[in-house]
């Protein structure tokens, strides 16, 4: 590559990095890491780590290799991967155990096969959430709400169940008659009304999504629907790059490819022995690992206050709105977009 050629190319890169609150811990704390980082890449990594942080993670992008090791030139010595990932995603992170490879990175299966080399592509990492104490400050209930023991509404009794004519249809999977051939089907639901049918899903991971340039998967915005209210139209308007599920060792992630949080809920969300409703916030460019196998083990039924017996390999995520002890929305079937993720059972 002429030279000219790739000093653009640098360019380019310092261009797209986030801009910090303060000098001290801004980006340009950063130059002299940084551009001894991209001077060890190859020309072909560079150009993949131009269309990586240009594109935003908008699309599936290669692996960029850089060797292992903390480049030289910063006060405070860096790995490759924390460094453009605080360079270009999070100015906030600190230590490489606060990321997680996303499931199409090979730097996470060890796919380069040289000991000597990582992936440093910032959009094949998300960071690890956490539950969140304390309610966030826009709850308008207080936590710990008393739950009614009986269902109240036929259509909160088991949410595999849709109306058709009069007459509550199961449309639930059954263990016995499952197909082999795919890990999980998605329902996707508006309110307590499922729009469209059952997606099942053969390979390892799914994109679910309204709007993804380049993007294969589960496409919400093509699911038609007769009248939407506001809220619903708003919520769908969040969307945007949606989530990426993957089935791992050991169970599901979900990582947050939207501008906005995503709410989870699952029956191993919770610690060992808690009761009620665990519902996790996931923010935008965050992952977390909504359903554990060993932990379902034989696990019998799922019973949700208010809502009833449901599905105990499922997974309920809301798009923008929380739900749950600590937020105005008591149950899932109020969110104006969420999705539920049935789980075939690992053999």
């Amino acid at each position: 590559m002429f030279r000219s050629r790739r000093a653009g190319l640098v360019r380019r890169l310092w261009r797209q990095r986030c801009v910090a609150a303060g000098p001290e811990e801004g980006p340009g704390a950063l130059k002299p890491a940084a551009h001894a980082l991209f001077k060890k890449l190859k020309d072909e990594e560079l150009e993949l780590l131009v269309q990586a942080v240009e594109s935003r993670g908008a699309w599936e992008s290669g692996c960029v290799w850089a060797p292992r090791g903390e480049p030289r030139g910063a006060k405070q010595a860096l790995p490759p991967q924390v460094l453009l990932c605080r360079l270009y995603r999070w100015p906030d992170l600190r230590q490489p155990h606060e990321l997680k490879h996303l499931c199409y990175c090979a730097g996470g299966r060890g796919g380069c096969g040289d000991a000597a080399v990582l992936c440093c592509n910032p959009h094949h990492f998300s960071r690890l959430a956490v539950p969140e104490t304390p309610p966030p400050p826009y709850s308008k209930a207080p936590c710990g709400p008393s739950w009614p023991d009986e269902p109240q509404h036929p259509g909160t009794q088991l949410l595999e169940f849709s109306y058709n004519g009069g007459d509550w249809r199961d449309t639930s999977l059954s263990w016995s008659t499952v197909k082999d051939g795919y890990w999980c089907k998605l329902a996707y639901w508006e309110h307590r009304t499922r729009v469209g049918r059952l997606y099942a899903v053969h390979e390892a991971s799914v994109n679910v999504f309204c709007e993804l340039p380049r993007g294969s998967g589960f496409c919400l915005g093509q699911l038609p629907a007769a009248h939407r209210s506001r809220a619903v139209r708003r919520a769908r308007g969040k969307i945007g790059r949606g989530l990426l599920l993957s089935r791992e060792p050991g169970g599901v992630w979900a990582y947050n490819r939207s501008e906005h949080p995503i709410f989870v809920s699952s029956p191993t969300l919770g610690s060992p022995g808690a009761r009620g409703l665990t519902v996790l916030k996931v923010l935008p460019g965050y992952s977390a690992k909504v359903f554990d196998y060993e932990r379902a083990g034989g696990a019998g039924g799922w019973r949700l206050p208010g809502e009833g017996p449901c599905d105990p390999h499922s997974v309920r995520i809301s798009f923008a709105k929380g739900w749950g002890p600590c937020y105005s929305r008591q149950f899932i079937t109020s969110c104006p977009c969420w999705l539920e993720v049935l789980l075939n059972r690992p053999r």
